[in-house]
């Protein structure tokens, strides 16, 4: 018998198994002229800056960034792992630069506000004839540091959200406000399309999308090794394919998402990850010292009693999913002919090992592009994305993991946790000293570096 996620939520709850698997608030600073904290979504990362602003429009942006003092580094909706925003001097925020702000039917393009939210942006985009030709897996992030980071979904013809820039606005350190594309200083356009916020702050972006569709998803569980074995023919069926391994168990969650004429909605089941992660949690809580025993629940509870709907929606309502549990995470990515050899090896460690995680690794395909520092520069990478829950120490089971990925020419995810410096980058990127000349000939006093990417990029203070 299976029973619905959301009685299975009541039940759990009733039985008190959800315990520490809820968002905690976080205290704010209220009195006026103070220094407020910043923390990012997962708590791990956080810092108090002397300022925290949000610019009206693009002539406020430039009189903050002459009248300010110390670093600068622009925030999104704080969903980095990785440091890219902590700083003691001041955080902008684009908040204010939002919306569609002009379209080309023609062409399918639209001029974005960088600020704006990638949840924000279907509606208005299907309002116009349009839609993001693919999506990362959350959509909490902000237009401006997705492409800032690379960020991506999955599928052999799809890149990332950088591939898709045909245009952006960036304001450079001095306050000039440059306008970049293809014709229009290429060099710096391409390194602007991914550039961790260190070249200046992008207020608009014009994006390349194609005609609004439909999607239907498709979710199975399979035996994890059947699934490897079938990985190549996989991702040449499906446009959009991917597998979230369940750790210590023998199965995975195989997701696939492609395009649809069916116009029967089937809406996704409203709420996010919390009642599946609650199952996880419990088993790991009460067996994770009996592997055996624990790897027979895990299978049983992923066979029996997690339903996979089908999904038949417009596509920006498919793509994204609800995170509602929070964690860190390491994800690292490997030339695509790795990618299976590189996901056994790291399943083999943390099963043998029985190291302590519970939430699924998360193993995509990404098409290559030709931007300097994009981790998927050069060619078709696969992306393995591990995780740990957000109140359990991360550091040693990323540590055991992470020279796995050395070992394949990984390059690690920019908005999440690594050790790398800019001496792995350079041999990793071939044209890492190619963006680093431009980052310096910008912004030659570092003013948008904060002590992660001073490390990231080799500057010294």
């Amino acid at each position: 018998m299976r029973i619905t996620r959301r009685e299975l939520m009541k039940q759990l709850a009733a039985l008190g198994l959800l315990g520490g698997a809820g968002a905690t608030g976080v205290a704010r600073a209220a009195a006026i002229g103070r220094p407020i904290p910043w923390r990012n979504w997962s708590g791990a990362q956080t810092c108090l800056p002397a300022a925290r602003i949000a610019p009206a429009d693009e002539s406020a942006l430039v009189d903050v960034l002459k009248k300010a003092t110390g670093n600068v580094r622009a925030v999104g909706s704080g969903h980095s792992f990785s440091a890219l925003v902590p700083t003691e001097g001041t955080i902008v925020s684009l908040a204010n630069f939002t919306g569609v702000l002009a379209h080309d039917a023609a062409a399918l393009q639209a001029e974005i506000g960088a600020g704006t939210r990638i949840a924000d942006l279907g509606a208005p985009l299907k309002q116009i004839g349009q839609a993001l030709p693919n999506m990362a897996d959350i959509d909490y992030q902000t237009l401006a540091g997705a492409i800032s980071t690379s960020t991506h979904g999955t599928g052999p013809d799809y890149g990332s959200y950088s591939s898709t820039v045909t245009g952006l606005r960036l304001v450079t350190a001095k306050g000039d406000v440059l306008d970049l594309d293809a014709q229009r200083q290429p060099a710096l356009f391409d390194a602007a399309r991914c550039s961790l916020g260190s070249l200046g702050l992008i207020t608009r972006v014009r994006l390349q999308n194609r005609k609004a569709f439909r999607l239907r998803r498709k979710e199975w569980i399979g035996n994890t090794e059947d699934l490897l074995e079938q990985w190549p023919t996989l991702i040449r069926q499906h446009q959009h394919f991917e597998l979230n391994v369940l750790l210590h168990s023998d199965v995975s969650v195989a997701s696939a998402l492609d395009e649809t004429a069916e116009t029967t909605t089937l809406a996704k089941e409203e709420g996010g990850d919390l009642d599946k992660v609650a199952m996880l949690q419990w088993v790991d809580r009460n067996f994770r010292n009996s592997p055996n025993v624990q790897a027979t629940l895990y299978n049983f509870v992923a066979r029996h009693l997690i339903d996979f709907p089908d999904v038949v929606d417009d596509s920006y309502k498919v793509f994204a999913n609800v995170r509602d549990v929070r964690f860190n995470e390491m994800e690292y990515s490997v030339p695509a002919e790795a990618g299976v050899a590189c996901l056994r090896e790291v399943i083999a460690l943390i099963n043998g090992q029985n190291l302590h995680s519970y939430i699924p690794i998360e193993f995509r395909y990404v098409k290559g592009d030709k931007l300097p520092i994009s981790m998927f520069s050069g060619g078709d990478r696969c992306a393995i994305s591990v995780h740990q829950y957000y109140d359990l120490d991360y550091h040693n089971f990323f540590a055991q993991v992470e020279p796995i990925f050395w070992k394949y020419d990984g390059r690690p995810h920019w908005g999440k946790l690594h050790t790398l410096n800019a001496a792995q980058f350079n041999k990793l990127y071939p044209r890492f000293k190619e963006f680093t000349d431009i980052r310096a000939s910008l912004d030659p006093g570092g003013r948008f570096l904060n002590g992660h990417l001073r490390g990231v990029f080799g500057v010294s203070a």
